[in-house]
């Protein structure tokens, strides 16, 4: 059964270590495109005729749900995975720093785990809440095109939120509208990427204290029929008169 348990959950954790790589990568080209391309970009947009120029950044752009998600993924990198690795493989090599040393180092690894997977879900619950709480918004054409020197001012937005609208706009260049939504399916990629996050950063959780558990039962076991035969042994001792 500990052999089967250990084996699911370094499945579970090499799974989880693409997945947050993967979250991770969509968060990484989001923020590069909002930073070096986007920022100062204006979008030619066909209105009343003629076109005009709309800043590629609104003024208000909410940023904070894909920082929560980013360091969720952070977390399940280096602290679930490559630090329960390396847990893993000093408690198969007890005699490195000790028996009770790794024991500790792995109780405290079950503890930290399960501190990310709170730290996933609350980034699972605010992403889809901010987003959600934006869904539907449409940008003023009449606004945006008297304002077109300055960001968007009306509202604040969500990424997923702000470049799903401008898709509804009437691009110029095909190009730049071609460029605007792949862009948002790579943030619509790492925004519900979270729930499959979620769902494996869960059986890594589960998989742990189950392993944990079961060791921890075959020990006692172990220990209390060491101690138990060697009762049995003293029992059988014939005193030696002097």
């Amino acid at each position: 059964m500990a052999d089967l348990l250990f084996l699911a959950l370094a499945i579970a954790m090499g799974v989880l270590l693409v997945d947050a790589v993967i979250e991770l990568a969509f968060i990484t080209s989001m923020v590069t495109w909002l930073h070096h391309t986007v920022s100062g970009h204006k979008y030619i947009i066909n209105f009343n005729g003629s076109t005009f120029g709309l800043y590629g950044k609104p003024a208000n752009l909410l940023l904070n749900q894909g920082h929560t998600a980013n360091a969720a993924a952070g977390t399940a990198i280096v602290l679930v995975c490559l630090g329960g690795a390396l847990i893993l493989f000093l408690r198969s090599r007890p005699n490195i720093f000790g028996q009770k040393f790794t024991s500790f180092l792995y109780g405290a690894w079950l503890i930290f785990i399960i501190l990310a997977f709170l730290l996933t879900l609350a980034a699972l619950i605010y992403v889809f809440a901010v987003t959600n709480a934006h869904e539907g918004q449409t940008i003023d054409l009449q606004i945006a095109s008297t304002n077109s020197n300055i960001k968007y001012p009306v509202d604040t937005w969500t990424p997923q939120n702000w470049y799903s609208a401008m898709l509804n706009l009437d691009f110029a260049d095909a190009s730049q509208r071609s460029n605007v939504a792949f862009n948002l399916r790579l943030m619509r990629g790492w925004q519900y990427n979270l729930i499959a996050m979620f769902v494996i950063q869960l059986a890594v959780t589960v998989l742990a204290v189950l392993e944990f558990l079961d060791r921890r039962k075959k020990r006692s076991s172990a220990k209390y029929s060491g101690v138990a035969r060697n009762s049995g042994e003293q029992k059988f001792i014939t005193p030696v008169s002097p």
